[in-house]
């Protein structure tokens, strides 16, 4: 864009904050991975740049004409009226004067086909010619950008002195003499003649019955006595000019409020003796221009209207934002806010959420002037912010993470609402509440939270553009204000939609700084009595797997997770302990699984994939216990694309983890010590068999509610006393079983099986679905899978586990529910939203991008490329824009459709028949039909009892007129 063009068009000072929040959501979606920011960024983008096409729209079909006042007085309040004409669509407009030095602004909304008459008020102007110089502009519907208007107009008046307030008597003239023989001066005293009619003269002056008999206009004039008249001389007065001046124009002030003649003497002008509004008017002048004239200030003006704006930010600013707040709109703003803070207010502690409620109706009900309620001390506000944040840094241990640092955010915004007593206040709510909106991403991408998103931005810029007029409606829902929002977003949805899948996006984070989560649910770091039965009661999805062809069998979907290893009696932890890298065999003949996981956030680094992976996405590794992990644990939901396929795991393995493996505590559990010590005769694998019949042949039963384990010997009071338990219990006992039998054994943690969706032919695998079993090592095989679960429940593992708990031996799952069938429909729907919206990063744009031939997405051409695509899907918005900014009313659009077909814009209050006129000199061969044109204008407006037929023949007659070309 040029100068010419910037010195036209520039963001306001919350346009530049608009555009500062984009940037900060650009940086926080490229640092943190979060697809839908990327998606909200770009649409606030699309926004901006929309708005500064409705703005410049707006300007050109504004029209400005400015009249002076017909009398002034230095160091009194000089008023200009700027009359005001919008024939486009509506818009707040800004008129700023320019006298000197000093700056004058005037606002005013106006609809389409609306004229306005604005006061330009000059507080203490200086005596001699004012000159003032306006221009208009508008704004567009959120505020976001000021457009400068080709209207551009002066008006110029004289500064009489101030009048001195109360100034001596003036002397008088002398009197010549008496009657008829004296001099004498025009007046209102006697009848000294007729005189020919001229322009101006009063009717009671003329004489009618003159008139009658001749036909001819002639005026009577009157005289008076000389001696009656003040004599105001400069010589008569004194000190300084300026109070010279002052009181020869008390004393003009006295004689035109007791209709007295006078005579002005200055040293270089005298003016004979008169009366009248004629004479004040010329001594006033003639006063206004004596020289010398007051110097004016030393500072230079800026030339540039823009340079200051003054709506929101500029000098006028503060006297504008002091005035009340209107109740609707301030309450519009907040119910906005708060429809913002919904989800956050969910995750929050409930003391939290109710603080944050109460404090945005407080502030609500304190808008209505009926209530008279108190604002809120400062100190209140200030007491709440530090108490409620030591709250929240206790109920989440930091402010800093995800879960507390929005917290506090939603916090301090209400609180920032509490104390909101200005314009510029309540419009940074609809900021702040973006930025909050935001944060919404760090915890959930699924199609409602963008649902919500995307509603509640409609509610903050519709909040933001109320203010553009805060009395326009008493409505709290104003739906034409939100059927406009929601137009504007509709037209900058294909921008987005473009730099959602075009604009580069890095593979990593511009700086290391993880987002803490809190607490979820998932798989712990270690196994306690109870750990997977609690996860069994969650339904929450953990991940969802879709496989290239066809699925494996349900028993064999082990999905890998951690490796416990290390038994203290009581728990099950990981090793923390280095050994040497055990073999890894893949089977050759094993079917080779290509699949996709798609996990949700947990926070933990183990990606969960079946034995064994034949490839590791960057930054993944495979540990010597066979944990896939990444080496960056991500707080968002991830997908990992993979390749497995069966293998002997550690047939080479190192004899110091295969002895840390058969270590126990000592003095425990000495029923399974003497249970396992029977089968230490029988070869390993005929211990696990002997192990897995002692389970399978002893009244065991599977339950999500087993009875309470002492701390001591636990394994024995499971296997000889309660023999009710979940798989955290077999596991465990049948691994306390094999070390005692000589056998290394170890527990893995993960997921078994998963739940078919028939809609997406993909697996979602729930919490539920959270599993222990065993691995023991046997020597020329290495580590072996045994589940002892399914020596107890064997449909835990060949169908689900709603099936395994009610029938344990059920070799088919229960036949689903339509409300189970509806769920899964709407999970198909999520997971194609994971798929292709909310887990789209650099990878996949690549790849698309790969497909349609392009290979550097950093080069400069297709960064301009980018840039040329996005300006053309602006064209419908200009479209739309500029349709909406022609007249309403039907006979004016019919004269703009004129102007357009001739490409000849009229100028600013020139009238149809004066434009008729300059475009005939330019098309001389239609002049007939443009003075036709009208003819049938000025009937249709101005006509008695004009009607569809008239209006209709106006529109017949434009398109007629032939197009010019330019």
């Amino acid at each position: 864009m040029n100068l010419a063009a910037l010195s036209l068009l520039r963001p306001t000072r919350f346009g530049w904050a608009f555009l500062g929040l984009t940037v900060l959501t650009l940086i926080g979606c490229i640092n943190y991975g979060l697809s839908l920011g990327y998606g909200l960024t770009f649409l606030l983008s699309a926004v901006w740049v929309t708005g500064a096409a409705q703005a410049r729209r707006l300007a050109r079909s504004l029209s400005l004409a400015l009249h002076a006042p017909a009398e002034a007085t230095a160091a009194h309040p000089v008023t200009f009226s700027a009359q005001v004409t919008q024939t486009g669509g509506a818009g707040r407009v800004q008129v700023r004067g320019l006298a000197g030095t000093e700056t004058v602004d005037a606002w005013a909304y106006l609809d389409g086909g609306e004229t306005q008459h604005l006061p330009l008020t000059l507080p203490q102007p200086r005596r001699g010619p004012l000159t003032l110089r306006a221009e208009v502009f508008a704004l567009d519907s959120f505020g976001l950008w000021l457009a400068r208007s080709a209207a551009q107009v002066e008006a110029e008046a004289l500064v009489a002195p101030a009048p001195e307030p109360a100034p001596p008597a003036p002397p008088t003239l002398a009197a010549a003499g008496e009657g008829d023989t004296g001099q004498r001066m025009s007046g209102s005293d006697d009848f000294a003649g007729l005189r020919p009619y001229a322009a101006g003269d009063a009717p009671r002056l003329i004489s009618w019955r003159h008139a009658a008999r001749t036909g001819q206009l002639v005026t009577r004039e009157f005289d008076s006595p000389l001696g009656r008249a003040l004599a105001l001389d400069w010589a008569a007065t004194s000190g300084d000019t300026e109070a010279r001046l002052s009181r020869l124009a008390g004393w003009v002030a006295l004689a035109r409020s007791t209709q007295t003649p006078f005579r002005l003497s200055l040293p270089e002008r005298t003016l004979p003796v008169g009366a009248g509004e004629g004479q004040v008017r010329a001594a006033l002048h003639a006063l206004a221009l004596h020289p010398p004239l007051p110097a004016a200030p030393v500072e230079k003006p800026s030339s540039d209207f823009l340079a200051r704006p003054a709506w929101l930010g500029g000098p006028a600013a503060p006297a504008v934002a002091a005035l009340p707040l209107p109740t609707t709109p301030l309450q519009f703003s907040l119910l906005a806010l708060g429809v913002a803070l919904v989800p956050g207010l969910l995750r929050s502690p409930f003391w939290s959420s109710l603080l944050i409620l109460g404090l945005l109706t407080y502030r609500g009900l304190q808008a209505e002037p009926a209530r008279r309620l108190a604002p809120l001390p400062p100190l209140l506000l200030g007491l709440l912010a530090v108490g409620a944040g030591l709250g929240l840094n206790s109920h989440y241990g930091t402010l800093l993470g995800a879960d507390g640092g929005t917290a506090i955010l939603a916090l301090l915004l209400a609180l920032k609402a509490a104390e909101t007593g200005t314009v510029r206040d309540a419009r940074l709510l609809s900021l702040l509440g973006l930025f909050i909106v935001s944060t919404h991403f760090f915890h959930d991408q699924g199609p409602l939270t963008a649902l919500h998103v995307l509603l509640a931005t409609t509610l903050l810029l519709s909040a933001a553009a109320r203010w553009m007029n805060p009395d326009g409606g008493l409505n709290l829902l104003p739906r034409p204000l939100l059927g406009q929002t929601g137009r504007l977003l509709l037209l900058s949805l294909p921008m987005t939609v473009l730099l959602f899948v075009f604009f580069p996006r890095p593979d990593g984070p511009l700086w290391q700084l993880p987002v803490q989560q809190g607490a979820r649910t998932g798989l712990a770091d270690e196994i306690t009595a109870g750990e997977f039965s609690n996860l069994a009661q969650s339904t929450e999805v953990a991940f969802r797997a879709d496989f290239s062809g066809e699925l494996p069998p349900q028993d064999e979907l082990y999905w890998r997770g951690p490796v416990y290893e290390n038994y203290d009696g009581e728990r099950w932890t990981q090793v923390r302990r280095r050994f040497a890298n055990p073999s890894v065999e893949p089977i050759a003949t094993a079917p080779l699984w290509t699949y996709t996981t798609t996990l949700e956030p947990s926070g933990k680094p183990w990606l969960l994939t079946l034995d064994v992976p034949m490839n590791y996405p960057r930054p993944t590794i495979l540990t010597s216990g066979f944990q896939t992990v990444t080496l960056r644990p991500s707080g968002l939901r991830t997908r990992y694309d993979w390749q497995s396929r069966a293998a002997r795991l550690g047939r080479i393995e190192s004899s110091e983890r295969l002895d840390f493996d058969l270590l126990l505590p000592a003095g425990q559990n000495p029923q399974a010590l003497a249970l396992a010590a029977q089968w230490r005769t029988l070869e390993p694998r005929q211990r696990v068999q002997a192990a897995l019949a002692y389970l399978q042949n002893n009244n065991f039963s599977y339950t999500l509610s087993p009875p309470t384990l002492p701390a001591e010997n636990r394994v024995d009071a499971f296997l000889f006393g309660t023999r009710q338990g979940f798989c955290e219990h077999y596991s465990s006992a049948f691994a306390v079983l094999m070390r005692a039998a000589g056998v290394p054994a170890r527990v893995v943690g993960g997921y078994q099986g998963g739940e078919v969706n028939p809609n997406g032919g993909y697996l979602i695998v729930r919490q539920q679905n959270a599993h222990a079993w065993n691995e023991v090592w046997l020597e020329g095989e290495g580590w072996v899978r045994v589940d002892p679960t399914a020596a107890v429940a064997p449909a835990r593992i060949r169908t689900d586990l709603t099936t395994a708990l009610a029938q344990p031996r059920a070799a088919a799952p229960l036949q689903k529910t339509r409300l189970e069938q509806l769920k899964l429909r709407f999970d198909a729907l999520q997971n194609q939203w994971n798929t292709w919206v909310a887990s789209y990063d650099g990878e996949q744009q690549r790849s698309l991008l790969s497909r349609l031939g392009v290979r550097d997405t950093t080069s400069p051409l297709y960064l301009l490329g980018l840039l040329a695509l996005a300006g053309l899907l602006l064209l419908p918005a200009l479209a739309f824009l500029r349709r909406s900014a022609r007249p309403r009313d039907p006979a004016l659009l019919a004269l703009y459709t004129l102007t357009q077909r001739l490409g000849l814009a009229r100028g600013p209050g020139e009238t149809p028949s004066a434009y008729a006129q300059r475009a005939a000199a330019q098309s001389p061969e239609q002049a007939e039909l443009l003075h036709a044109i009208v003819q049938t204008f000025n009937r249709l407006r101005y006509g008695r009892e004009p009607g569809a037929d008239t209006l209709q023949a106006l529109q017949e007659q434009v398109r007629k007129v032939q197009r010019v070309k330019r």
